[in-house]
C-alpha cells in the first residue's frame, strides 16, 4: 500500500485560500450548518459503507443539529464530541478513518470555527482513497484534492451569509 496521508489538500492551494477566506466573513453556526451538510453528502456514506451497523457518527452528526437548534445543551455536546473523538481510535481502513475524522473535526465547528478548515482536508482523503482507491500516485490524489476542495468552497458560497454580522474570529495556524 501507499504511503497514505491523513489528510489531502494544501493551504496555498487556491480553493484553501478561497475557503480561509469565506470562513473568516461567517458565523460559527453558519459554518457548522455548512460543514455538516458537507460531511452528511460526502463523508458519511464512506464510513457507513465499511461499517453500516455503526450509527454513533451518524447520531453525533444528529446532536450538533440538534444544539444548532437549542435542543442540546453545549455540555452534553461537548460529551457527544468527546465520545465522536474516541471512537476514531477504532476505525484502521484508510478512507473510513479520514472520513470519520472530518466528521467528528466538521461537528467540532460550533466550538471551534478553524475545524470548518481543517474538516476539508480529511473530507478530501476520504473521498479520494474512496474514489481512487489506496494505490493511486500522489499526482492523482494532488489533482484529485483540488476538485473536492473547490467543491467545498462552492458549497459554502452557496450557503454564506452575505455582510454577516457575527464572523468567527480565527487565527490560522499553517
Amino acid at each position: 500500500m501507499a504511503n497514505l496521508r491523513m489528510m489531502l489538500g494544501r493551504v496555498d492551494d487556491p480553493p484553501v485560500v478561497e475557503l480561509m477566506n469565506r470562513i473568516e466573513t461567517q458565523s460559527a453556526p453558519t459554518l457548522a450548518r455548512w460543514a455538516l451538510q458537507v460531511v452528511k453528502e460526502r463523508c458519511l456514506p464512506v464510513y457507513e459503507k465499511a461499517a453500516p451497523q455503526d450509527g454513533r457518527l451518524r447520531a453525533l452528526l444528529e446532536d450538533v443539529e440538534a444544539h444548532l437548534r437549542g435542543e442540546l445543551p453545549q455540555k452534553e455536546l461537548k460529551t457527544r464530541l468527546r465520545e465522536g473523538r474516541a471512537l476514531l481510535k477504532e476505525v484502521e481502513e484508510p478512507a473510513s478513518r479520514a472520513a470519520a475524522r472530518a466528521i467528528v473535526t466538521a461537528a467540532g465547528v460550533i466550538q471551534t470555527p478553524t475545524n470548518a478548515l481543517g474538516f476539508t482536508f480529511y473530507a478530501t482523503a476520504a473521498a479520494a482513497y474512496d474514489q481512487l482507491g489506496l494505490q493511486a500516485g500522489r499526482a492523482e490524489y494532488d489533482a484529485f484534492a483540488l476538485r473536492e476542495l473547490e467543491r467545498y468552497a462552492a458549497a459554502l458560497r452557496a450557503v454564506q451569509v452575505p455582510d454577516e454580522p457575527n464572523p468567527v474570529r480565527v487565527n490560522w495556524n499553517c
